[in-house]
């Protein structure tokens, strides 16, 4: 999910993201560990917006078996079979957007009177079949557990064309949808919202919203440093980029972070 939802998220979402599919194939790695690391973001404000912003974050990841913790999907765990096929279950954490620039999550000063979308607990599914040790598909659902604010899903193809005992490239590409209350509460413009803001109003619709495509380098200097490098690039589809809160529908994010495994 991998709109800039908050800096943990693109942090978090490096290491894991195109790995969980792997396991099934790759007997060599490890089913218990524990990482931690120190990650930079330069991206924008929020989704939308034309400003950006570098935010430094801690990364967090851990293992035992089939459970894990990081700092992207939260806890959970995944089911794996020898044809490559998993599920995977999560409980994680989304901190919404504030109303004004933030240090830790998204928001800028232009969104004054569109009001505060509050952090929300919720729960993922996803589903998906490491095709070939270089190729992943996988489906995704994020519903929220303690406030409605719509659901989301995503649809993912991922590439790795290098694969070794130092270096994996994987490029990934994801088709973005929500429902309707989804897409209101992230880029929709109600009465109040109009009068308080002076955007004018809008409703948006559900259905497919975004692409996002990432080229993602993760580096291996040893049994326990490491390094992962991403750029993404984020395409607003109309249902998004209609709304007079979206500054830019074109947007571009960076993403470094420093690691070492125990």
């Amino acid at each position: 999910m991998i709109m800039r939802k908050n800096a943990l998220y693109m942090i978090g979402s490096l290491l894991p993201a195109f790995m969980s599919g792997a396991y099934a194939s790759d007997a060599t790695v490890p089913q218990d560990t524990f990482t931690l690391g120190l990650g930079g973001q330069y991206a924008p404000q929020y989704s939308g917006s034309d400003k950006y912003a570098l935010q430094i974050v801690p990364v967090i990841q851990a293992r035992k078996g089939a459970f894990f913790l990081d700092t992207e999907k939260g806890v959970g765990y995944d089911l794996q079979t020898a044809d490559g096929l998993y599920l995977e279950h999560t409980l994680g954490y989304n901190l919404g957007r504030a109303d004004s620039r933030s240090a830790w999550r998204d928001g800028a000063d232009n969104l004054k009177g569109m009001g505060t979308i509050d952090a929300v607990l919720n729960t993922a599914l996803a589903v998906g079949w490491s095709v070939t040790p270089w190729l992943t598909v996988e489906g995704k659902a994020t519903l929220p557990l303690t406030d409605s604010q719509g659901v989301q899903y995503q649809t993912s193809v991922t590439l790795l064309p290098v694969q070794s005992a130092y270096d994996t490239v994987a490029i990934q590409s994801a088709m973005l949808f929500g429902d309707s209350r989804y897409m209101n509460i992230f880029y929709g413009v109600n009465r109040q919202q109009s009068l308080a803001s002076g955007y004018s109003r809008y409703s948006a619709k559900g259905g497919m919203y975004g692409i996002e495509t990432r080229l993602i380098w993760s580096h291996q200097f040893d049994a326990h440093w490491g390094t992962t490098f991403s750029a993404g690039y984020h395409w607003l589809d109309s249902a998004a980029a209609d709304s007079p809160i979206v500054l830019r529908r074109n947007e571009g994010s960076t993403v470094a972070a420093f690691t070492y495994t125990f």
